[in-house]
C-alpha cells in the first residue's frame, strides 16, 4: 500500500478512536472521507447527515445524488475527487457545527489535505468556506455563500498554492430545484483542475 494510503488509513484509525468532543457519543459511524488519494480536487462539506452517519460514506443521501450529477456536469466522476467534511461526526438532528467541534475536528482535515495535496479545494456551503478562508489568511474575503459562490481565491499552504472555490452545498438544490442550474454553472469551474 503506497505511503499516502497508509497515512490516510492512520487518520481513519485516529478518527474512529477520537473522543475530543461529545459527537463521538452520538454518532453511529464517523465519516472520514472518500475518493482518490491522488486527487487534484478535494470537496469539503460541513458535517455528515443521517444517511452518512449510517453508512460512514460522505454525501450518500439526496445531496450526494445531486453532487454526483454536478460532478458529471464538470466531466468528473466521484472516484476522481476526494470528498470529506470539516466535521467527521454527525451533529444531533443535523444542527450546525459548533465552534469547539470545528476546533477539535479540523486537525484531521488539515492532515488529509497535507497528504492529498490538491490543486483545488471546493468548499461546499458557508461553514466549510468560512473555515478555509480563515485558515488560509483570507478572512477579508468571507461573505455569505450567495455572494462569493463560484469565485476563486488563491491560498498559500504547506503543500504549495491552492485555489479555494466556494460553492453552494448540493443540499440547496434538494430544497430549491431552481438552484440546480446555478450549481451546475459553478461546478463547471472544476473542469480546469481535472
Amino acid at each position: 500500500m503506497p505511503d499516502r494510503d497508509n497515512q490516510l488509513k492512520q487518520i481513519k484509525e485516529e478518527v474512529i478512536n477520537c473522543q475530543k468532543c461529545p459527537l463521538c457519543r452520538t454518532r453511529n459511524l464517523p465519516v472520514i472521507g472518500q475518493g482518490n488519494h491522488q486527487a487534484r480536487i478535494v470537496l469539503i462539506g460541513e458535517a455528515p447527515g443521517a444517511s452518512e452517519d449510517k453508512s460512514g460514506r460522505p454525501f450518500c443521501g439526496q445531496a450526494g445524488r445531486i453532487l454526483d450529477e454536478l460532478l458529471e456536469t464538470a466531466g468528473l466522476k466521484r472516484e476522481e475527487v476526494y470528498i470529506c467534511n470539516i466535521l467527521k461526526c454527525r451533529p444531533p438532528q443535523n444542527r450546525d457545527p459548533q465552534k469547539e467541534e470545528i476546533v477539535a475536528c479540523t486537525p484531521y482535515l488539515e492532515k488529509q489535505l497535507k497528504i492529498i495535496q490538491p490543486k483545488m479545494i471546493g468548499s461546499l456551503g458557508n461553514y466549510a468556506t468560512t473555515y478555509l478562508l480563515e485558515k488560509y489568511d483570507l478572512s477579508d474575503k468571507i461573505a455569505g455563500i450567495s455572494k462569493i459562490h463560484g469565485q476563486s481565491f488563491e491560498a498559500e499552504t504547506d503543500f504549495g498554492l491552492v485555489k479555494i472555490i466556494p460553492l453552494y452545498h448540493p443540499a440547496v438544490a434538494v430544497y430549491n430545484e431552481r438552484m440546480k442550474e446555478t450549481l451546475k454553472n459553478d461546478f463547471k469551474v472544476l473542469q480546469k483542475f481535472k
